[in-house]
């Protein structure tokens, strides 16, 4: 399989450099069945996981700690990395052309996904998506968007099953064929958004009662919603509509057992994914999940988890101060672009849309691989002021698994009060034995 891709993809330039992926991941020892087989063919893709110190005495070479990634110098290297894959974008694959026994090929927004009789072989691209239209391609997207979805499937295995059957490849996952709910269960905890389907653009155009939820008056935009509400969406020709629960009863795209079990996994996989996010710096704004129906009966996660794709994440430290002065929250996201979109042209109307420009597509690329170091690399997201420092959590949860890893602290005390924070870290450190 990778051989196959390996066709479609062969970029010069790499973000970083590995010269082996660990078979067991210190930090994620339940993983390791994601992992490429032995026998697949390697070939470059970014390395983003974290080396134990048994690699290290292996002679691996080490991967740069979040640290050394953000610090300006490393990040005009990325983006030169990124510049120079620019034209060598995984877009497009036809693997049922040379692989025996896919049997047609099904090409959505992002991934292509192959039908090989008993299960599904699924192709993250890396095309980029918005307005139900293909914007671009963002170099290492399809990798990303593919290991955090594994991440995410992971660690919510004790809230609902995936279909997910193994990885043979950073782009590709093999799945379980299931019967897919004709329905996006779409997750919001803030009023916002740009598209027409997204919370602040009906709420703004005076809509009260969206997909069966009341809003009440005088919300403003990015304003947290006292509770999460759900707005689930249908496939229409070409693009997403809203529709209330009654309307997916009444229309029998989901049984009423169905529904209610997919919207309580929803809301708790959402509720979870938040407390996550914010151990991270991060918050989870809002995302949309989709649900399939094994052979058994059973209800399956499908598709994606938690992405930069489908999902809105906000950096939390400075979300309170910048809401309060009618500031846009910082994001790690893909909304800017949808932004110059739309002041750019009709994305919705226009039959042509401009070509987006290459300093945005560099900087879509860099959010999305600093999107998926976060969680990985187990750091967490401060900002003082204007400076933002970074340091690994060492949670009583993760403390056995630290203690195995080659790891590094790096402290920035810019000012008195960080100082006074910092006194507390050579102990951590000692007990940790790092």
């Amino acid at each position: 399989m990778a051989e196959c891709v390996r066709t479609t993809l062969n970029p010069s330039h790499f973000l970083l450099h590995s010269t082996k992926t660990p078979t067991q991941n210190p930090f994620f020892s339940s993983i390791s069945s994601f992992e490429a087989k032995p026998n697949a063919r390697k070939y470059p893709k970014i390395s983003l996981s974290v080396m134990s110190s048994q690699s290290q005495s292996q002679g691996q070479t080490q991967v740069p700690s979040l640290e050394a990634l953000l610090n300006s110098g490393r990040k005009e290297e990325v983006f030169a990395s990124i510049k120079a894959s620019l034209h060598n974008c995984l877009s497009e694959t036809n693997l049922q052309l040379t692989v025996p026994g896919l049997k047609s090929k099904t090409r959505g927004k992002v991934r292509d996904i192959y039908d090989s009789g008993d299960y599904l072989v699924l192709v993250t691209t890396d095309r980029q998506s918005a307005f139900d239209r293909i914007l671009a391609s963002i170099p290492f997207k399809g990798q990303v968007l593919n290991e955090t979805s594994l991440w995410w499937f992971n660690r919510t295995r004790h809230m609902i099953p995936s279909a997910v059957l193994s990885v043979p490849d950073k782009n590709v996952t093999i799945a379980k064929k299931c019967s897919v709910f004709p329905v996006e269960f779409v997750v919001r905890g803030f009023v916002t958004g740009s598209t027409e389907t997204s919370l602040w653009t009906v709420y703004k155009n005076g809509v009260r009662n969206y997909c069966g939820n009341v809003l009440p008056n005088g919300l403003v935009k990015n304003q947290k919603l006292t509770a999460n509400i759900l707005t689930p969406t249908t496939k229409a020709e070409d693009h997403d509509v809203p529709v209330t629960p009654d309307e997916i009863i009444e229309r029998g795209l989901m049984t009423q057992d169905e529904f209610d079990e997919a919207r309580e996994k929803a809301l708790s996989l959402f509720e979870y994914g938040q407390r996550v996010a914010l151990e991270r710096g991060l918050i989870l704004v809002d995302t949309k999940y989709e649900f399939g129906k094994s052979s058994d009966g059973s209800i399956l996660l499908i598709d994606e988890v938690h992405t930069p794709d489908s999902s809105r994440y906000w950096i939390s430290d400075s979300y309170e101060e910048r809401f309060q002065n009618g500031l846009e929250p910082e994001n790690i996201d893909k909304e800017f672009l949808r932004l110059w979109f739309r002041e750019n042209c009709n994305p919705y109307e226009d039959k042509v849309l401009p070509d987006a420009p290459e300093e945005l597509v560099c900087e879509l690329a860099w959010r999305y691989v600093f999107l998926f170091i976060i969680p990985f690399s187990l750091c967490k997201i401060y900002t003082t002021k204007n400076v933002n420092y970074y340091y690994f959590l060492a949670g009583a949860n993760t403390r056995s698994n630290l203690a195995k890893c080659f790891l590094c602290i790096i402290i920035f005390a810019v000012t008195e009060e960080d100082c006074t924070r910092s006194h507390g870290f050579p102990r951590m450190v000692s007990i940790l034995k790092l």
